[in-house]
């Protein structure tokens, strides 16, 4: 039995299965782009990015914990884990104070998910990662500073 042959055919069967879908009009591909924030994420300064988001005139808030390491040795990885202890948890945005793209992610939480997110980014130089949640139709934000030794967004 030739396995590569085995691979091949599943993967030739499911990709007919999901063209199928999508000509029957049963699968949609746009979506799942529906809620993509083109301005936020073209934004290329702190204001722009903020306001895109509707975190203009975020309250700071302490219940919003955001952990990434004191000092990133290389810029290009830097994990970043967001937890908010609001109660109604909407969203959670992370950004880049002086990354070229400031806005970095924009989670978006629904029936009641636990404020938690966790990823690695990319930081161009020392500043400092905002974290902005939205929640009850409020708009809260806390940061910590992350000290870059290697650049990682071209430097």
């Amino acid at each position: 039995m030739n396995i590569l042959r085995r691979n091949v055919l599943k993967g030739a069967g499911a990709a007919g299965a999901v063209s199928v879908a999508v000509a029957a009009g049963l699968l949609k591909p746009t979506a799942a782009f529906a809620d993509w924030n083109k301005a936020g994420f073209d934004s290329k300064d702190l204001a722009g990015a903020m306001g895109s988001i509707g975190a203009g005139s975020a309250a700071a808030s302490g219940d919003i914990k955001v952990d990434a390491p004191d000092i990133a040795e290389n810029g290009a990885v830097v994990p970043v884990v967001v937890t908010s202890g609001i109660a109604g948890t909407e969203s959670i945005a992370i950004i880049g104070e002086k990354n070229a793209l400031p806005l970095i992610a924009d989670f978006k939480l629904m029936n009641g998910a636990m404020g938690y997110v966790s990823t690695r980014i990319k930081m161009g130089s020392t500043s400092n990662v905002i974290a902005v949640v939205k929640a009850g139709g409020k708009v809260y934000k806390a940061h910590k500073e992350v000290k870059v030794t290697i650049g990682g967004c071209g430097g």
